[in-house]
């Protein structure tokens, strides 16, 4: 038997023997490493490279405030290729047969390559193509380049004396009917830049290389494609291969999306063949969805790819966006982008010298976007839209509007059908937040149309019928915010209540007198709408009775501080400066701010007499330019070798704030070269003096007329949908003006943590009297109860206030083409179509400078006039249709205890009583009387009224 001193000896000696192996193994495996195949990791270390590959985000959603999904994502089947794991010999036979697949299952009715080929198999730009569209749009075929047609459109529009950045601001926001795609920095076409950033990606700097020629450079010389393929066949696989290309200078261990929102079937079918696609990928992410299509569409916008140079510089270059991305374009999707759009994704990869991917080493999820609850009532939001749609499709057809609260016809006295009435818009505000329950717009547009690239197709089907027409239905114009149009008479509550901070008695009572005579002679006559209507009058009416009635004799003897029926100052006074600051105590110069920026809110326009003044100057400019004409020039004065009239009407413009009196001006006239048989005569009629004088100088500053028809809500008044909403609820709330939201708050999908936003206050009406907000809203209530609209109310039981507005717009509705229009009409002008166009060869040739006979409507015009000198403006506009009047009702609910505001307008909708039914129909949904149809009031009467149904014609 063992000592324990001996047991212990042997354990150590095993112990020691084992310690003695392993660290031989571990210096025989060094060895190895590095002897045998060092020189294989030294190459590895050396040539493989961290890099970061980031992943998309799913976008934030957008929600209704009762929580239902306005804007999501669903999963959307996309390919991804891997050009580590592609052979670049293989890359081209790999998009032809990934084409053939999906071609087949009608994946392909769209592609984003550029070169195409037209019925004769010759290929063609579309950059160029759709320069040539917008030309012909807006007949600018004879312009040669961007700088030209900006010029033309600005003498098109009056603003020839604007510089070019304030022109292009005004094409924005005022000439909405009109896309300009021009960078005035460049002096291009946004489609030539286009063209030009893309023939760059491929290495292409001459820009003047054709279609065919660009074409066989990158079929050749870029992708190498086998001669056997045809055209067509080619093309298949660049529209594949452009797609990697588009992204500039990819890694191969960045996945490049080729294809997105591909169908079952291609998935289907490129699963099965996989083998065959080394390196392509089928992936699920997320795309941009909106479950109710085209619901609520201009408050939520629409996504798209980042495009324009703009957008590249503020989101790829300054935010660190991938030029793939998707970004909000307009709406709330644009104005909540750095909230929706999430962070970003990351994989660490370990990659070869090559870029070639070899292993994952690291993932970092993305974190999604945050959610966007909005305040819109999405039931009552749909309920909006329905109506607005379906009483502007009956008014364009004069036929009956039935519903539980009244049946309304929509034809006046002699049978007139507003069949113009085309547009429109409602919105719906909470009186006592600002914020945005309801906001429709007629027509809209589905948003889904844009979430993976747009269609040349459904793009056109969303411009305006007429692009000359600023009223022509345009999907994607937010009339809500951005149409600024004249209020009619609902601006006469402002009148009103102006009048009562300034001291008028709500209980002094004027005479109507029917009509008012203004002007030299008397021969300018302002009259109350019962008076133009069948020589009725109102009788002797007070504050209340004159906005129930819509008296506007009345209100344009406050607003002139006379009383026309006594012929004696009214015992208070107020100026039209006055009643325009109270205006803006109201918030009607400024933009209601609603969160939306695309498309920018406009801020309404208050009128002055400093814009008076400019208006009147840009329609003399434009008056001169159209009529003034070379034989009205007398050549021993001026050098009529070159054409004089642009420096000719700069001088006489500049007179407009000196107005000389009519000699004067006479002998100003003569000096500078106009002949005296013109200054005195043309074409029959008055001659230069005259009109200037008497037409456009002593027009440029306020005239009686000017005030009594500000008192009206006529002249220079302009306010939107939103804006006259929010003074609604400023009557309704006891004066406070909220800032108008459309959010309610931010929520962190993560977290779950919400940012409640707050309503804000903007100001609060400091009023001599707060009874003076009741006599006015008692003046609405009586306009629903026995006022111009009644009969739209007669069966409603609810008192609520309101108050309709019928604004004129003068004028003639310009034709979708100019030229064909005049062409039609040659006949009644005394001329043939082979004079005219010699003519206008005749006038561009002697007139080489004149850019605005590049414009093929105005030369053809100038042609005719210089052919036939009895033919002037106003005969060659004859033939063309008169503008039908604005149609607004605004008001609150319930009278009682308010809660709602509400504003409609119909563009050409004829009178104010038309957009009423709109207004009652609201109310009824929101107040969820449709579910029972069943609502009392607070005192169980019927309304009668035995007057004949009138309606509320112009003011």
């Amino acid at each position: 038997m063992m000592t324990m001193d001996k047991k212990i000896t042997r354990r150590y000696i095993i112990l020691t023997v084992a310690i003695l192996v392993v660290f031989a193994l571990i210096i025989f495996r060094l060895a190895g490493l590095m002897i045998v195949e060092g020189e294989t990791y030294r190459n590895r270390a050396a040539n493989s490279i961290l890099k970061t590959v980031s992943t998309p985000a799913p976008r934030g959603e957008i929600y209704s405030r009762d929580g239902e999904i306005l804007a999501g994502n669903n999963p959307s089947y996309n390919i991804q290729i891997m050009r580590n794991e592609t052979v670049d010999t293989d890359i081209n036979e790999l998009a032809f047969e990934l084409m053939r697949i999906l071609r087949k299952n009608e994946d392909l009715e769209e592609d984003d390559f550029p070169i195409v080929f037209n019925e004769d198999r010759k290929p063609y730009f579309i950059y160029d193509q759709n320069v040539d569209q917008w030309k012909e749009r807006y007949d600018l075929e004879e312009t040669e380049n961007a700088k030209e047609a900006f010029e033309v459109l600005k003498y098109r529009y009056g603003i020839e004396d604007l510089d070019d950045g304030d022109a292009q601001q005004y094409f924005i926001r005022e000439a909405t009917e009109i896309s300009v795609p021009i960078s005035i920095s460049s002096w291009k076409f946004r489609e030539e830049l286009h063209k030009e950033r893309w023939m760059g990606n491929y290495g292409i700097t001459d820009y003047d290389l054709s279609a065919e020629e660009s074409f066989e450079y990158i079929r050749k010389e870029v992708f190498d494609l086998d001669d056997q393929l045809s055209n067509e066949e080619a093309r298949d696989i660049m529209i594949l291969r452009d797609q990697i290309q588009r992204q500039g200078s990819y890694f191969q261990y960045q996945p490049v999306t080729i294809m997105e929102d591909i169908s079952k079937e291609s998935v289907i079918a490129i699963e099965e063949r996989i083998h065959r696609f080394p390196g392509v990928n089928i992936v699920i992410e997320p795309i941009r969805h909106y479950p109710n299509e085209s619901l609520a569409s201009h408050i939520i916008g629409h996504v798209g790819r980042i495009a324009t140079e703009t957008e590249i510089e503020n989101y790829v270059d300054e935010l660190g966006y991938e030029k793939s991305d998707i970004i909000g374009k307009v709406g709330l999707e644009h104005a909540f982008e750095l909230d929706l759009q999430g962070k970003r994704g990351l994989e660490e990869v370990l990659v070869d010298s090559r870029g070639r991917r070899q292993e994952t080493l690291e993932t970092i999820n993305p974190i999604p976007g945050k959610n966007i609850h909005t305040s819109i009532d999405k039931n009552l939001q749909r309920k909006t839209e329905d109506i607005l749609e379906e009483v502007i499709n009956t008014i364009q057809r004069g036929g009956t509007y039935e519903t539980a609260w009244g049946t309304d016809t929509f034809q006046n006295t002699q049978g007139r059908i507003y069949d113009k009435a085309q547009s429109g818009s409602a919105v719906v505000l909470d009186v006592k937040t600002g914020k945005v329950l309801a906001m429709a717009n007629y027509p809209d547009f589905d948003p889904n149309l844009f979430t993976t690239g747009i269609s040349s197709e459904d793009w056109q089907s969303l411009q305006p019928e007429n692009p000359n027409n600023s009223l022509s239905p345009a999907p994607l114009r937010n009339t809500a915010l951005s149409s600024a149009v004249q209020p009619g008479s609902v601006y006469k509550m402002v009148v009103g209540l102006a009048a009562l901070e300034h001291g008028l008695d709500p209980n002094y009572r004027m005479r109507d007198t029917g009509y008012i005579e203004l002007g030299r002679d008397g021969n300018q006559i302002f009259g109350n709408w019962l008076w133009n209507q069948n020589r009725g009058l109102l009788g002797s009416q007070n504050l209340v009775e004159a906005i129930a009635d819509s008296n506007n004799i009345y209100f344009a003897s406050v607003l002139n501080n006379w009383d026309y029926s006594r012929e004696r100052a009214l015992p208070f006074s107020m100026s039209v400066g006055q009643m325009l600051e109270f205006s803006k105590e109201l918030g009607l110069n400024e933009a209601s701010g609603i969160e939306i920026r695309v498309p920018r809110e406009r801020s309404g326009i208050i009128p002055s007499e400093e814009s008076k003044t400019r208006g009147i100057e840009r329609s003399l400019r434009w008056k001169l330019f159209n009529d003034l004409r070379m034989e009205h020039l007398d050549p021993e004065i001026v050098d009529l070798s070159e054409d004089p009239r642009e420096e000719i009407i700069d001088q006489i413009i500049s007179w407009t704030d000196e107005n000389p009196s009519r000699g004067e001006l006479y002998n100003r006239l003569l000096e500078i070269g106009i002949k005296r048989e013109y200054i005195e005569k043309i074409d029959n009629g008055e001659g230069w003096v005259d009109i200037i004088k008497y037409s456009y100088f002593n027009q440029a500053y306020w005239t009686e007329m000017d005030v009594l028809n500000l008192s009206i809500g006529q002249g220079e008044h302009q306010y939107t949908p939103i804006q006259m909403a929010n003074f609604m609820a400023i009557l309704a709330n006891g004066g406070t003006r909220y800032k108008v939201s459309v959010i309610d708050g931010i929520e962190d999908p993560l977290t779950g943590e919400y940012e409640k936003k707050e309503p804000a206050i903007l100001n609060q009406l400091e009023l001599n009297n707060p009874r003076h907000l009741d006599i006015i809203n008692e003046g609405m209530l009586r306009t629903t109860e026995e006022g111009t609209p009644w009969r739209y109310f007669q069966d409603f039981p609810l008192k609520v206030a309101g108050k309709t507005g019928t604004a004129q717009l003068t004028g003639k509705i310009p034709p979708p083409d100019e030229v064909e229009y005049l062409l039609d009409h040659l006949s009644r002008f005394r001329v043939t179509e082979e004079q005219v166009y010699g003519k206008m060869e005749e006038l561009r040739d002697a007139n080489p400078n004149q850019l605005r006979l590049l414009d093929e409507g105005f030369a053809m015009r100038e042609a005719i006039k210089a052919l036939n000198s009895n033919i002037g403006n106003q005969e060659l506009d004859q033939f063309k249709e008169d503008y039908d009047n604005y149609s607004w009702f605004i008001g609150f609910a319930p009278y009682e205890d308010p809660e709602i505001a509400v504003a409609v307008v119909i563009h050409q909708g004829g009178t104010g009583g038309y957009s009423a039914p709109i207004f009652r129909e609201i109310v009824a949904e929101y107040l969820g009387m449709n579910e029972t149809q069943e609502y009392g009031n607070s005192e169980d009467e019927d309304l009668e009224n035995d007057e004949e149904d009138l309606e509320e014609p112009e003011n």
